[in-house]
């Protein structure tokens, strides 16, 4: 029950987040300037500093040498999840300038600003390197190829030419150097001078409540009359909440790991949307208002679906 409080609360907080940017932006607080600031000051600075301090925080060499042998699980989950993503997408027909968006909210969670602290509610602190495990597998995903098809999303779902500067440019983003900088520090068994460190973890250290409130900003752009429970909402909140969690519940039987580690990976599969997903989509010109939309709901849904998880995973 003690967990399921904490899923509770730490969902609630989220919102709280949202509906200050929501409130602020009302009053007018921001200007259409204001909110591309937000998406650039994310993209290019605060969530690099962030994966990069995250890892070298989290991790030694061995640990993350050691945690490998569980990285299949969502590796496998994911890599189904995304064809099944875009596949429902063609099926149903999403716009092509949504394809995108609909995929990344489709198969991919919300792992650290939201699944982390849930998870640590219910694990305690011996969950942190399961959740770095599917962390790494759910940032490379949506940096390497659900970044790309969001930029794909911002030309009107017409795809650049494989091997161009503009294809370049949207998988080899800051925050997947980030990414790609911790981990061979990790190996090389290198670190960063400790006042830079500390630096990063600050810097960092905004994503999340800059995340937030540029979502509320989103939404309090949206009229609300266009928010209702179409066919592509709904397909979107099962590939999310039903989809994604039961395909790695049938996936972790056949992979000798820790039941600890099958359990995590099951209660992060579950996790809301990404909301780097909305801002993702501000920064290629795609339809971040859909994708704010889109968060808000898997967010609002899992006050309910999180603490079922829990109830579940605990019984």
């Amino acid at each position: 029950m003690t967990a399921v409080l904490h899923s509770f609360e730490g969902i609630l907080t989220i919102l709280i987040i949202i509906m200050t940017g929501f409130v602020l932006s009302k009053k007018g607080w921001f200007s259409d300037d204001s909110v591309s600031l937000i998406s650039r000051l994310v993209t290019n600075v605060t969530l690099p500093t962030y994966m990069m301090s995250m890892l070298l925080v989290s991790f030694t060499r061995d640990s993350l040498l050691h945690l490998v042998h569980g990285l299949p699980i969502p590796v496998l989950s994911m890599t189904i999840g995304y064809c099944m993503g875009h596949l429902v997408a063609r099926l149903i027909h999403v716009h092509p300038a949504r394809r995108g968006i609909f995929s990344s909210v489709f198969f991919l969670s919300n792992t650290i600003f939201i699944g982390l602290p849930l998870t640590l509610a219910l694990f305690d602190e011996s969950a942190v390197p399961s959740v770095m495990v599917y962390y790494m597998a759910n940032t490379t995903f949506f940096w390497v190829l659900v970044a790309h098809d969001i930029a794909v999303d911002g030309q009107g779902g017409i795809a650049p030419p494989l091997l161009s500067m503009k294809t370049l440019k949207s998988v080899i983003s800051p925050p997947l150097l980030g990414f790609i900088f911790g981990v061979l520090f990790l190996l090389l068994g290198w670190t960063l001078p400790q006042p830079i460190l500390k630096a990063f973890k600050y810097i960092g250290g905004m994503t999340t409540p800059l995340a937030m409130i540029f979502i509320g900003i989103a939404i309090s752009k949206y009229r609300w009359a266009d928010i209702h429970l179409d066919r592509e909402v709904v397909l979107a909140v099962l590939g999310r909440y039903v989809f994604s969690p039961l395909l790695v519940l049938a996936l972790v039987p056949f992979f000798p790991v820790p039941v600890l580690m099958k359990q995590v990976f099951v209660m992060l599969a579950a996790m809301p949307a990404m909301t780097n997903t909305s801002i993702v989509a501000k920064y290629y010109g795609a339809d971040y208002q859909y994708a704010a939309m889109l968060t808000v709901i898997t967010t609002c849904l899992a006050i309910v679906v999180i603490p079922f998880y829990m109830w579940v995973l605990q019984g």
